[in-house]
């Protein structure tokens, strides 16, 4: 069967070789909470629906709007198959507990390079913050070494990024794009980020200027998230 927790994810995870996330538009808080019990009820209702699920997370949008969604699968076969025979009942059972829903955008990636918490740290996150990196057409080859400049401005920054506790950068499979998925302390430790000097991305040195200026980056668009429920097998 399927349980509860509300406990975050372990992105980390070596068996989770096949992330996904998605996007709905709900339009107010109170459907956004109406929207996580229809989603939690409805897979509660109903056994695991395949081994290659690891576990499933919903966050609720700080814009009061929308509901971010995060699946761990162990192979894309996995989430195909869940996709071609389970995914239908489950959608339609949401949309009668709460018609109106937008599905804007369904985004698939690989397995993240990380800044992992640091050993001993048991905070648990207060704010997820997603940050999308989107790259010119040709520049998709780039991507991983832009992470590694952002791996290495963030070793070497640990003061300027205390409230962060981890952070989990994916490359889209389209070649588009890559989505940090960062879990901090607080969202005024974030706040306090975002007003230091450097544009809201590191101390304004010179490592996060070259994260900045790297060549082939379009822009940033970043996100803010409360996790909100998540589902497992029991």
């Amino acid at each position: 069967m399927t349980r509860r927790t509300d406990a975050h994810p372990d992105l980390t995870r070596p068996d989770a070789a096949a992330p996904f996330f998605s996007t709905w538009r709900v339009g107010t808080p109170e459907r956004q909470r109406a929207a996580v019990e229809a989603i939690a009820g409805t897979w509660e209702r109903r056994p695991w629906p395949a081994d290659g699920l690891l576990g499933y997370h919903v966050y609720t949008g700080r814009d009061g709007a929308t509901l971010m969604h995060y699946s761990q699968w162990a192979s894309e076969a996995g989430y195909e198959a869940f996709f071609k025979t389970q995914r239908q009942e489950r959608v339609d059972e949401i949309d009668t507990l709460v018609p109106g829903i937008e599905r804007l955008v369904l985004d698939r990636y690989g397995r993240p390079r990380s800044r992992e918490r640091a050993a001993g740290d048991t905070r648990v996150p207060g704010l997820i913050v997603t940050v999308r990196i989107d790259f010119e057409p040709d520049a998709a080859e780039r991507r991983a070494d832009w992470i590694g400049e952002v791996l290495r401005a963030l070793a070497g920054d640990p003061a300027g990024h205390r409230g962060l506790i981890s952070a989990h950068f994916h490359l889209s499979k389209d070649g588009t794009h890559v989505l940090n998925y960062a879990e901090w302390e607080s969202e005024q430790a974030y706040d306090a980020v975002l007003a230091a000097p450097g544009e809201g991305i590191g101390d304004g040195g010179e490592q996060w200027e070259r994260v900045r200026t790297y060549p082939g980056v379009k822009g940033f668009t970043g996100t803010r998230y409360q996790h909100a429920v998540g589902l497992l097998p029991d």
